[in-house]
């Protein structure tokens, strides 16, 4: 294989071809995570810089005016969530329009991107804004960022989580991770600890990119109920604390890869719920860095393989087979119907039917009758 891609050699124009022979030399071994990357590519180009304020734009034909058709609000709370548009004391809404930057008419052909370019990114930016095409100006300065997929990805999770709460009356939760690192980590805690008075649970691995953290995941939600605690005002706690007692679904797709396979895998084997969607990536031989090369170009070498108890490998260049395979046809998402998760929140349903929805009361006060008789239930 390394004489026959030698042999392409000479065809090869740029580093950036180079790096798509050795990415196919290396395909050859049908190995996951065999990445190849940078280099010397001689580009002196200056990176272009982004600066967005996190909206989606709507037109006005009319007037050739942009309005904010969508403003994502973020969580202003947390730097890397935060919104531009969505800061205390703008007073910005959703339908106002966007007239100028930095004192430039904003009118359509010129896209509004194209003005916002001219800004350095993380810097401030002079925005006129209107409630009308025509209507009254005001002056707001805002720091854009420089990427919204944060943004965008918190309101698409809350949007998930709102549809299984209404489809389900509230009985079921919802949890994603984005990947199984330090991101994901942070999701986990602030979604599952948040819902653990639901009586199903949904978890999303669709997209997860992979990391270490599945185990992390699948012991908080291996913790079974083994009894109830009371106080004299009768609140209710678990033993052990923080426990979702109820059935669970996890959700993936053919994006769930990496640490994102083993964690559906670890899941079914654990017996914690079916799985929903399509089959995974499968690619579970895992990597530990870059090795470098001389011209700081990058590739990686598996090191690392997960096999099973029998003395099986598993997983690698296949993934995990769904219990219920349910694919997402696009012209259903754009009407707004997530098929596999209404298929999940379908299934806690029938599983939690006709069962109470609060935890079971405490015995009859007092404990200690007297003469040993225990008095009739009330």
């Amino acid at each position: 294989m390394h004489d026959h891609y030698r042999s392409l050699l000479p065809l090869a124009g740029s580093r950036e071809d180079l790096n798509y022979l050795i990415g196919q030399m290396l395909g050859e071994i049908s190995n996951s995570h065999t990445y190849v990357g940078g280099g010397d590519d001689g580009d002196t180009t200056p990176a272009a810089h982004s600066a967005l304020l996190g909206v989606d734009w709507g037109l006005d034909a009319v007037s050739g005016r942009y309005r904010f058709a969508t403003i994502y609000p973020g969580d202003n709370t947390r730097s890397e969530y935060r919104s531009p548009l969505a800061q205390p004391g703008l007073n910005v809404k959703t339908g106002d329009y966007l007239l100028a930057v930095n004192g430039a008419e904003l009118k359509a052909p010129t896209n509004p991107d194209s003005l916002l370019q001219l800004a350095d990114a993380d810097t401030t930016v002079e925005l006129t804004i209107a409630d009308r095409s025509d209507g009254a100006r005001r002056q707001i300065v805002v720091t854009p960022v420089t990427k919204e997929l944060s943004l965008r990805e918190a309101a698409w999770i809350t949007h998930n989580r709102d549809v299984v709460d209404k489809l389900s009356g509230g009985r079921v939760g919802y949890v994603y991770m984005s990947d199984m690192e330090q991101l994901g980590l942070q999701q986990f805690v602030r979604q599952f600890y948040a819902q653990l008075g639901k009586q199903a649970l949904i978890m999303d691995d669709r997209w997860n990119g992979g990391g270490f953290i599945a185990p992390f995941a699948i012991e908080r939600l291996r913790r079974m109920l083994v009894a109830l605690g009371t106080n004299r005002e009768s609140g209710i706690a678990t033993e052990p604390e923080e426990v979702l007692n109820g059935p669970k679904v996890a959700l993936l797709n053919h994006w769930s890869a990496s640490d994102g396979d083993i964690f559906p895998y670890l899941f079914h084997l654990n017996g914690l719920g079916k799985l929903v969607g399509t089959r995974s990536w499968g690619g579970v031989r895992g990597i530990r860095g870059e090795w470098q090369m001389m011209d700081g170009g990058y590739i990686t070498i598996p090191e690392e393989a997960l096999y099973t108890l029998d003395s099986q490998w598993a997983l690698e260049n296949h993934g995990v087979d769904p219990d219920v395979e349910v694919e997402n046809q696009p012209v259903d998402l754009l009407a707004g119907h997530d098929a596999q998760l209404e298929t999940a929140v379908d299934l806690l349903l029938k599983a939690v039917a006709g069962k109470p929805a609060v935890a079971p009361p405490p015995p009859w006060i007092p404990a200690y009758p007297a003469n040993g008789i225990v008095p009739p239930q009330p």
